[in-house]
């Protein structure tokens, strides 16, 4: 079928966007994307038992923090005179949910990054979180019923735009009919790969890990969408759980679309855990609460985040980010409103 409504790229000119963006067709169905997906995670997690939580946005623990395995910048803020931190997430909260929430808090809240906006990412974007006692195959099943539940209700209510946006829905019932999504680990990735690399990068630290060709390889490779699981420990933050003597994590990757959609992980029950964690990702402080709640409060948790936008890419068959917010948001440019 022929697409009707395509992005205008009015966020170009900032001063300009919001009074075009009213009249745009493709952000009048953006926001009642957003809409609709807001109103069926609710929806998902009061029939699973999951409770939300009201968070701040400011934080003194990082969930990304500037050590090894690290993959984003923090967004250092002053408040009134006390120097503080605009969340990248607020799964560290989530976690704390647990001790109250016997089946696990959830929030969809903004989340702040330090890079530069480009076709894949976006300074502030909208997070999906969740954590929930359990593991990490706990937590994978639950993104996929998540993700699922999202897609046949906005096919119910909304198949028709989409079709004019994507052309077709094929690719989301293809998501919606599988029985589970193909897992594979890193190890079996790079075999996959050939360790090429274009594909897969070596640190000067001794860990490896996936480019965003690597992605759109396998993405290929298993025909639209796969987990990618068990990276090497240290090329993931500190909070994830391990196996194999620490050195491989147990966390997964949803890549779906333009590349990692969701990221989930097992966590370290132990404060001890975290202790050990931290020193080998050589992160020295800000976490102190953290540790404290493991060592009186000791709990398998695990948990995952989705990309709101991303996931709205893979849905509308885009390919770039910046399309995806009503009122766009760069860093180092004052934008109104």
């Amino acid at each position: 079928m022929l697409v009707k409504i395509k992005p205008s790229k009015s966020w170009k000119d900032c001063n300009t966007h919001f009074i075009k963006a009213v009249k745009d067709e493709w952000y009048k169905s953006l926001v009642e994307i957003e809409n609709m997906i807001s109103k069926y995670t609710m929806l998902f997690y009061i029939d699973k038992g999951l409770k939300m939580m009201h968070l701040p946005i400011t934080t003194g623990s990082i969930s990304s923090p500037m050590g090894l395995g690290s993959d984003s910048l923090p967004v250092k803020v002053n408040l009134s005179g006390c120097d503080t931190y605009l969340a990248d997430s607020m799964q560290f909260a989530l976690e704390y949910g647990c001790r109250f929430f016997e089946k696990g808090a959830w929030y969809i809240m903004p989340s702040f990054r330090g890079e530069k906006e480009d076709e894949r990412h976006l300074s502030q974007f909208y997070h999906s979180e969740a954590e929930i006692p359990g593991t990490l195959d706990d937590v994978i099943n639950l993104v996929e019923e998540y993700l699922k539940y999202l897609c046949v209700n906005i096919l119910e209510e909304y198949e028709e735009k989409i079709v004019e946006i994507a052309g077709t829905t094929e690719h989301i019932k293809r998501f919606i009919n599988l029985k589970e999504v193909p897992r594979v680990t890193f190890n079996e990735a790079i075999n996959i790969l050939e360790d090429n690399e274009k594909y897969i990068t070596h640190s000067e630290y001794g860990f490896r890990n996936i480019t965003k060709t690597g992605e759109k390889a396998l993405m290929q490779y298993f025909e639209g969408f796969v987990w990618l699981t068990n990276f090497d420990s240290m090329a993931v933050p500190f909070y994830q759980a391990t196996i194999n003597d620490g050195k491989i994590a147990k966390n997964a990757d949803l890549l779906i679309g333009i590349g990692e959609t969701v990221g989930a992980g097992e966590r370290h029950e132990t404060g001890d855990e975290v202790r050990k964690s931290l020193d080998m990702h050589q992160v020295k402080e800000g976490y102190d609460w953290y540790i404290k709640m493991k060592d009186i409060y000791p709990l398998k948790t695990s948990g995952f985040g989705m990309g709101i936008e991303r996931f709205i890419l893979w849905l509308t068959k885009q390919d770039d980010i910046r399309d995806c917010q009503i009122l766009p948001r760069f860093n180092g440019v004052n934008i109104i409103p």
